[in-house]
C-alpha cells in the first residue's frame, strides 16, 4: 500500500510538471504572435526618427515647373490640403499668341486644369477635380464682352472645378479679370470671381459677379442753373438804399 501511495504521488507531480511546461510554451508562442502582429510588448520608449519635412502644398526648388514639355509659363490652381494653391506649369499655348485670343489662352489653362498632377506635385498634395472632355469656344451673339462657353455648363461642374477654373481665369491674359461662363445651351453667361474665401473653400457655391465690365467714372458735368449762377455777379446795394440805411 506504501509503494502505491508512493507511485501516485509520483504520478500527480509528473503531470502537474507537464502542465507547467504547456503553460510556458503556450505564453511563448503567444508572445511570438504578438511580436509578428505588431503588437509592443515593452512599455519602453523607441525613438522612430524625426518627422518628415516634406511641406505640404509647396514645391521648392530653382525650377518649379514640374513638367519636362516645352510651353509657355503659366499658373493654375489645384486642390491641396482642403483649399486652393498656385502651380507653376508650362502651357501649350502657340507662342506669339497675343492677350486678345483669349479662347486659344483659355483652352490652354483649362488643358492643364484637365490634366494628372506630376509626380513632384502629388507628393506634396496637389490634385485636381475639373474632369473632361471640356472645350472652350467664343462668345455668342448677345453675351457680355469676354465671355467664354464651355462645352459643359458651368453650374453641372462639381463646385471645387469650377473654384478652379474661376481663379486660374482670373489671374490669366484670357480675362480682364472678369470671369463670364456659359455652356453649351441657350442659358444666358453668368460672371464668376475668386476671393479669398473661394481660395480657402473650394467645395462652397463660387461667387457671382456683375457680367458688365466696370466703365471709369466720368466727372459730372455742371447743369444750366448752376453755370448761370456762377457766372452772374451778386447784386450791388444802389446809391439811394445806402442813404435811406439807419446810420447812413
Amino acid at each position: 500500500m506504501t509503494y502505491g501511495k508512493q507511485g501516485q504521488g509520483y504520478e500527480r507531480s509528473r503531470r502537474r510538471a507537464g502542465r507547467a511546461a504547456g503553460a510556458v510554451l503556450t505564453l511563448t508562442v503567444l508572445s511570438t504572435l504578438a511580436a509578428g502582429c505588431g503588437i509592443r510588448t515593452t512599455s519602453i520608449p523607441v525613438d522612430a526618427g524625426a518627422a518628415p519635412s516634406r511641406m505640404p502644398c509647396a514645391i521648392t526648388g530653382k525650377n518649379v515647373i514640374t513638367q519636362t514639355e516645352p510651353g509657355v509659363p503659366v499658373r493654375i490652381y489645384l486642390l491641396c490640403a482642403s483649399g486652393l494653391s498656385s502651380v507653376e506649369r508650362a502651357a501649350r499655348i502657340i507662342r506669339g499668341t497675343t492677350p486678345g485670343d483669349r479662347v486659344e489662352i483659355a483652352q490652354g489653362l483649362l488643358d492643364e486644369l484637365l490634366a494628372d498632377p506630376s509626380s513632384t506635385e502629388r507628393e506634396a498634395g496637389f490634385s485636381t477635380s475639373v474632369r473632361g472632355p471640356l472645350v472652350v469656344s467664343r462668345a455668342r451673339k448677345g453675351d457680355p464682352e469676354g465671355t467664354l462657353r464651355l462645352s459643359r455648363q458651368p453650374e453641372d461642374l462639381p463646385m471645387s472645378a469650377l473654384a478652379q477654373i474661376v481663379c486660374t481665369l482670373a489671374e490669366s491674359e484670357s480675362t480682364d479679370g472678369r470671369v463670364v461662363l456659359g455652356g453649351p445651351g441657350d442659358y444666358p453667361a453668368r460672371g464668376y470671381e475668386c476671393d479669398p474665401e473661394t481660395k480657402r473653400y473650394p467645395n462652397a457655391a463660387v461667387p457671382t459677379a456683375s457680367t458688365a465690365p466696370t466703365a471709369p467714372t466720368a466727372p459730372t458735368a455742371p447743369t444750366a442753373s448752376t453755370a448761370s449762377t456762377a457766372s452772374t455777379p451778386a447784386p450791388s446795394a444802389s446809391p439811394s438804399a445806402l442813404e435811406s440805411a439807419p446810420g447812413a
